[in-house]
């Protein structure tokens, strides 16, 4: 009522009987502003799980108008902090004792705030500078709730809209869900920050901080305290003398480095999560939303963006094909041109040329177009792809992304499908094939000793004892058809 939201529920049919209906209620409401802007104001006003979810689907533009997308994609999930009361509770209740006797010092006031936690600067008892972060208190009822609520607006959307069903809004809830209670568990957050660190330890592009586990509970985390100027500061990094293009580029590189190589990403690489070292290493921070992608996915997303670096749309159709994301009755000549169509505008511009949110609602038309079924996995994958383009557009306008990223595909699919695949996939086989050989002799022997003939003998005399019995089960089944032929008969001539 107060943001108008009827208006988005009544508008397939404007002039209907609840459309009337409504405008005579509320005939003293005065809706000024956008109706994208009163939805990004009633998000807001719902809570911080709404807000998040804002986010995601700002990235799911085949679900959404352009201007709806446009505006959720500036929702911010910045909170004010609770208490420093409730966090001193919350370190004592984590640990059984007093923020004091944990740490060596702890500041109570939060130096950044989010919905679902807060930082606190502290320092360890052997004099370490860390960083404690500490999960706002009460979330677990609220985000259960709105959750509910979430998901019973997304079946109606499936139940109700022609397209529903082909984007599965209940999935992407579900997805959005699993990250959401992922969050709520501050030891898998510390846990996913340890993996990150682990892939990229000897990376000169990105560091990770390190995770003390010893002060680390599923509500409460502590991690190495990181220094850098935010990756949004651009001013302030180019007087401190770094290499802006360079660093648009590690960032591209970084991306599909986690992809790729890991299957295993950030997946909300917002600029607020992201610092830059004094010496040009990207910093990461916030762990809670990772995204992962098995083999599978990453060989088609593979052979899909070296088929766009290269032009091959064809390629590309075929691999959509191939993956199952279109149906197979799909003409792959039609699916190859309506793909060149959306592409072509945009090849050998740089970023600040190319409005990837109106390539992707063209790509997004054209999937409808053809049917191609929405995977709820890559919903992530998307989401850090548009921060990926705005981070790159912020740092560098003229970054050519095709080029920077195109040799690092065309090198991975080599170490895939080429020798340097085959030298990988027999490395990872060696350790079971050292298990396998010593008992390659015994289990030969076996095999030879057995009694193979007999086996053979007794399989034939069960086949000719199962012959048997269903051949006298005919021969009863025929005799009892013909007595009955004949009793029928009988009472024909008699009566």
């Amino acid at each position: 009522m107060r943001y108008g939201l009827d208006e988005f529920a009544l508008a397939g049919n404007p002039n209907g009987y609840l459309a009337r209906a409504a405008r005579a209620v509320f005939f003293y409401r005065k809706l000024e502003s956008p109706r994208a802007v009163r939805l990004r104001h009633a998000l807001e006003a719902l809570g911080p799980i709404f807000v998040k979810f804002g986010q995601v689907l700002s990235t799911r533009r085949d679900l959404l108008p352009p201007d709806i997308a446009d505006e959720l994609a500036k929702l911010q999930d910045q909170v004010p902090p609770f208490s420093p009361e409730l966090a001193l509770a919350a370190i004592e209740q984590a640990f059984a004792r007093p923020a004091s006797q944990v740490f060596e010092s702890f500041d109570p006031q939060a130096v950044a705030s989010a919905s679902i936690a807060q930082v606190h600067f502290a320092v360890l008892p052997d004099g370490t500078e860390a960083a404690v972060k500490i999960l706002r208190p009460g979330m677990l009822p609220v985000i259960e709730r709105d959750l509910g609520l979430l998901d019973a607006g997304a079946f109606l959307v499936e139940r109700l809209w022609a397209d529903g069903r082909r984007l599965k809004p209940r999935l992407v809830v579900e997805e959005f869900a699993k990250h959401v209670f992922d969050e709520l568990d501050l030891m898998r957050e510390a846990a996913n920050a340890s993996q990150l660190r682990r892939n990229f330890a000897v990376s000169p592009m990105l560091v990770v901080p390190e995770i003390y586990w010893d002060y680390c509970t599923p509500t409460v985390m502590t991690m190495e305290r990181m220094r850098g100027t935010p990756v949004s500061h651009v001013d302030k990094l180019r007087q401190q003398g770094l290499d802006i293009p360079m660093l648009a580029r590690a960032g591209v590189e970084i991306f599909f480095t986690q992809v790729f190589r890991d299957g295993f990403f950030h997946a909300d690489m917002h600029p607020g999560n992201i610092l830059v070292s004094p010496t040009g290493q990207y910093i990461a921070l916030d762990f809670g939303i990772m995204g992962t992608l098995t083999d599978t996915d990453k060989n088609y997303l593979a052979q899909n963006f070296l088929g766009f670096f290269n032009r091959d749309y064809k390629r590309v159709a075929v691999v959509h094909l191939e993956s199952g994301w279109v149906p197979p009755e799909t003409r792959v000549d039609e699916l190859e041109a309506a793909i060149r169509a959306v592409c072509e505008p945009v090849f050998d511009r740089p970023l600040k040329e190319i409005k990837f949110g109106q390539v992707l609602l063209r790509l997004f038309q054209t999937s409808r177009r053809f049917g191609v079924e929405i995977q709820p996995q890559l919903v992530m994958l998307q989401k850090t792809l548009l921060n990926i383009e705005g981070l790159g557009r912020e740092l560098d306008p003229d970054l050519d992304l095709w080029k920077t990223a195109k040799p690092y595909l065309e090198r991975w699919m080599q170490e895939q499908l080429g020798w340097r695949g085959l030298l990988r996939t027999a490395r990872e086989e060696a350790p079971r094939w050292s298990n396998m050989l010593p008992q390659l002799p015994r289990l030969v022997h076996r095999f030879l000793a057995g009694d193979r003939i007999g086996e053979l003998e007794e399989a034939v005399r069960r086949l000719q004892m199962e012959e048997r019995r269903r051949n006298r089960l005919l021969a009863w089944t025929a005799a009892a058809l013909a007595g009955l032929l004949v009793w029928q008969v009988f009472l024909f001539f008699v009566y």
